[in-house]
């Protein structure tokens, strides 16, 4: 038995509008009011309410009785109850468990909300409930619609005859050709055809009207090893100009769970992570977005050794994965680490500090991982995101506040030299099954602030991790405006320089200094010993030419124990002691 028709039916209950409108909201909600079209693409930054709009959207159209029902469609399980969770609040009632064998909901339901592989896998079934009842159909992250032909092909069969299209995306740009159902091309002056956006609300729109944090990038370099296959090793440094396999070997070497990097970068993050909490944000959270699901739970095991505390562990196979993070998003917990679940318009607004600890580098992806740090809750909020200094992250992070179109035709990606496939390839299984020895294995790297991006711009000169010159970047108060951010790194910047003309090494402190106070904390101590190892590494490297990364790991191998951010103060000083005799 299928849902009742309502052209002739009793009025539709009434529906809310929700929470107060923001500008671009009553603007947008004006053009469409005063347009009335059946098809309206909406890009709004990622943050800055787009739900929100489509939602007040619903409202008019349901009280005015242009529609009688509403499908809201959502790239994934999780974002569709997170969907029927805000249209709930705002008086609708979107039913998120509908399934296509049944067919059908309970008529206390205004409507459905559905993901595009569901529409996908049986479009005729959604075009009969499209057919029968006026429809408004929200395409949520509509550039989805490109990911797969089934998936194009299936909500241009099932919504084709809706009575009115509402397209919302954060990122109208893709890595491929793929036309998007449903968004309109123009030519523009380079005879290419572009998505044409009927409202646009962009990063630096939002930033400059404070809907959106600032966003302070913190990219990390270091010398990266690794052994291929035939025995040869090779040596890199991330950031520095290589090719696309040095470069993707250099970054799978970084990002390897068992070297030297992650674990000090992992430690910069929390450190960043305690200074916004003591200083104005006391339920900031951080996310480590990883490659995989292995690297993911060693990254969660590290984390525990550095804070005591196992973090939130969201892997997309796990059942209980949308339940995981609406705990963490309503606790106060520290840490989250998850693979990709926690992408792209789940909503978890305390998060201000992230490790972007992948190798996925296009556009799309990168503009929707950091949308998770930007949402604005009071003024003078930042976001802080850690990331491994390749060219291709560096460019993505300086034109965070680019506007960008979908274009067809034309690679996205030519400036930067570097392309995901090759970056995949390179980064690939080469040999056959069965074969011991992997196309490539990973030896270790040693991780140095290189640079601190802000608006663009960039900040800083390179210096080690563990340094006073990193705890300075570290330690930037927790509530900045953008001119007072501006300000502060520029000195950071000019200090550092100073103290480098002033004093190039500084001398290291002495086993003897370090034991006059007894009552100097844990904490403390084992700061003082990880800045000794590393200026005495950075000697050693002076001296030989031997990479710091090289050196960290002959003293592991020499002295046993864990990373150094792992390392007990007995193995540092054991290091220490082993580095000096050398």
């Amino acid at each position: 038995m299928g849902e009742p028709r309502h052209d002739n039916a009793e009025p539709a209950p009434t529906v809310p509008g929700g929470a107060p409108l923001r500008v671009w909201q009553r603007r947008a909600l004006a053009k469409y009011l005063a347009t009335k079209p059946k098809d309206f693409l909406a890009v709004a930054t990622p943050g800055a309410g787009k739900t929100t709009f489509g939602l007040r959207i619903a409202a008019e159209l349901l009280a005015d009785r242009t529609v009688d029902q509403i499908t809201v469609v959502a790239p994934t399980e999780h974002l569709k109850h997170q969907w029927s969770e805000s249209a709930a609040r705002a008086g609708i009632a979107l039913d998120s468990n509908f399934s296509n064998s049944t067919g059908q909901t309970s008529s206390d339901y205004h409507g459905v909300v559905v993901t595009y592989a569901q529409v996908a896998s049986h479009p005729f079934r959604h075009r009969v409930r499209t057919e029968n009842r006026r429809t408004l159909v929200i395409l949520d992250e509509i550039h989805h619609g490109g990911d797969a032909k089934s998936w194009g092909d299936g909500i241009r069969e099932a919504f084709g005859d809706a009575t009115r299209r509402l397209a919302l995306t954060g990122t109208p740009f893709r890595s491929d050709d793929s036309a998007i159902p449903f968004v309109t091309y123009e030519p523009d002056s380079e005879g290419l055809m572009r998505s044409k956006a009927d409202h646009a609300y962009g990063y630096s729109d939002a930033l400059a009207d404070g809907v959106v944090r600032p966003v302070v990038f913190l990219a990390y370099s270091g010398e990266a090893r690794w052994r291929t296959s035939a025995g040869e090793e090779f040596s890199a440094r991330l950031g520095e100009p290589l090719s696309v396999e040095q470069t993707a070997r250099a970054w799978r070497t970084a990002l390897d769970p068992a070297g030297d990097w992650i674990p000090s970068v992992l430690v910069a993050a929390n450190t960043r992570l305690e200074q916004l909490r003591a200083s104005g944000v006391p339920d900031a959270g951080g996310l480590v977005i990883a490659t995989d699901q292995t690297t993911a739970r060693a990254y969660a095991k590290t984390l525990t050794g550095i804070t005591g505390t196992e973090p939130t562990v969201v892997l997309s196979d796990d059942p209980s994965a949308s339940k995981r993070i609406a705990e963490f998003s309503r606790g106060d917990d520290r840490w989250m680490v998850a693979v990709r679940m926690v992408s792209e318009g789940v909503d978890v607004p305390r998060l201000a500090v992230g490790v972007y600890a992948t190798s996925a580098s296009t556009p799309l992806y990168f503009a929707q991982a950091i949308g998770r740090f930007v949402r604005s809750r009071r003024k003078g909020e930042t976001a802080s995101v850690f990331l491994p200094s390749v060219p291709v992250l560096l460019d993505l992070a300086s034109q965070l506040e680019a506007q960008r179109d979908h274009v067809l035709g034309k690679p996205h990606r030519e400036k930067n030299g570097f392309d995901d496939e090759l970056l995949a390839d390179a980064n690939k299984q080469k040999d056959e099954p069965g074969e011991e020895e992997k196309a490539f294995t990973s030896l270790g790297a040693d991780a140095e602030l290189d640079q601190v991006i802000y608006d663009g711009s960039s900040f800083g000169t390179a210096t080690f991790s563990g340094s006073d010159e990193e705890a300075d970047y570290l330690g930037l108060p927790g509530l900045l405006d953008a001119d007072q951010m501006r300000a502060l790194l520029r000195r950071r910047q000019s200090e550092q320089l100073d103290n480098r003309t002033a004093d190039p090494t500084p001398p290291a402190p002495t086993p003897a200094s370090r034991g006059a106070d007894q009552d100097e904390s844990t904490a403390r101590q084992l700061s003082d010993l990880r800045r000794e190892l590393n200026t005495l590494v950075a000697m050693h490297h002076h001296r030989t030419g031997k990479p710091h990364g090289a050196i960290h790991g002959e003293l592991r191998r020499t002295c046993g124990g864990p990373p150094t951010a792992l390392a007990t103060l007995d193995q540092l000083n054991k290091r220490i002691a082993t580095l000096r005799s050398w």
